[in-house]
């Protein structure tokens, strides 16, 4: 079973989705905007990407560029904090196969069918 961390408003998010579902392939939807992965959740999916936390970060989004409270980049386990609180800074979509541990980003949203 996949699950995509999907931004509805997101066009890359909705292609890498409509790629899955036209493979047949019906994941786990969390709208991650909504219902925000957990600190130890964006932990456990930098270690399936094999990247840092700091990699999953929107640098370019206001709440990333506009925030006090950013802690040490290279500081994983507070930064996965500090994106549980800011979800909206966390890339997407990223698409997760717990069964197999692995996990992509959908940028370009042809990256999900690596899962399939």
């Amino acid at each position: 079973m996949l699950t995509i961390y999907h931004n509805p408003r997101c066009s890359k998010s909705r292609q890498s989705l409509e790629l899955l579902q036209k493979s047949g392939v019906e994941p786990t939807i969390v709208e991650y905007l909504q219902t925000a992965p957990k600190a130890d959740r964006i932990l456990d999916i930098a270690g399936l990407l094999d990247v840092t936390v700091a990699d999953l970060l929107r640098r370019g989004e206001d709440v990333f560029k506009s925030a006090t409270d950013l802690p040490d980049l290279a500081d994983n386990a507070a930064l996965a904090a500090w994106i549980e609180h800011n979800p909206k800074s966390l890339e997407r979509p990223i698409i997760v196969d717990d069964a197999n541990g692995r996990a992509v980003i959908g940028r370009p949203p042809e990256n999900v069918l690596a899962l399939i």
